[in-house]
């Protein structure tokens, strides 16, 4: 709990491993998935899109390191009670995680598209996606990136979003990590997600950091809001706006 967090401490999770179990990964996405709908992670992102396009009824959402896809598959839910269709696309390194994203669509009856991709190879997303998309977003994926790694995966995600860009992700501070290493061990049996969460925490950006990956990358109108349980939102404007 005396952890220093002053600088950010960026090492390998256990999730990022490609030799993980897939039982063992599979644990983990279900626990990650528990933790996010306690935290509220898809409302305070749907809030974010909500006050950035306020007149939108219909959205096209790309979900970039999607995972299984708990967060923007539950965006799905809270538009439309105000009434917003959201199409959902995701793309995610893993096989695995892809695969659980387009069963957790099946089981919840929700059209959605998922695909296995490597977005942090220069141009990759780019390519595959064009500017197909009103909304850009990515949830819990930027603290496992090196800070220029980061900008360069924002300016993608800028180039791609037709309106607008939105980033999710931990605050490192000391409420976070002591948050981190006891809440998992009450909300899963993963010890995956029990270790991950500390690491996750020591290696994501602080408010100001984050602000300032966002001017390394050139994004306009950007507001950053801090929400339970220690996280902060990122929103951009999209360059066809």
């Amino acid at each position: 709990m005396t952890m220093a967090l002053g600088d950010r401490v960026l090492e390998p999770e256990l999730m990022d491993d490609p030799a993980l179990d897939v039982r063992a990964h599979g644990r983990a996405l279900r626990g990650l998935a528990r933790i996010n709908r306690l935290s509220g992670s898809a409302r305070a992102i749907w809030r974010g899109i909500r006050a950035a396009l306020p007149a939108a009824r219909e959205l096209r959402v790309l979900d970039v390191a999607c995972g299984s896809a708990d967060v923007s598959l539950a965006l799905v839910g809270h538009a439309r009670r105000d009434g917003v269709t959201l199409a959902v696309t995701g793309c995610d390194l893993s096989a695995s995680a892809v695969e659980r994203a387009r069963a957790r669509a099946s089981a919840t009856g929700i059209a959605a598209d998922f695909v296995e991709l490597n977005v942090l190879a220069p141009g990759t997303l780019e390519a595959r996606f064009s500017d197909e998309f009103d909304v850009v977003m990515t949830s819990l994926f930027l603290h496992h990136l090196e800070a220029d790694t980061a900008v360069q995966l924002l300016g993608a995600m800028r180039d791609i979003a037709g309106q607008l860009i939105v980033v999710d992700d931990l605050i490192r501070d000391r409420f976070g990590y002591v948050l981190a290493a006891t809440a998992p061990r009450l909300l899963t049996r993963s010890p995956v997600v029990h270790t991950d969460a500390r690491l996750s925490v020591r290696a994501a950006f602080t408010v100001q950091e984050a602000s300032g990956l966002a001017e390394a990358a050139r994004l306009a109108d950007v507001d950053i809001s801090r929400h339970w349980p220690a996280r902060y939102l990122l929103t951009a404007r999209g360059a066809g706006q």
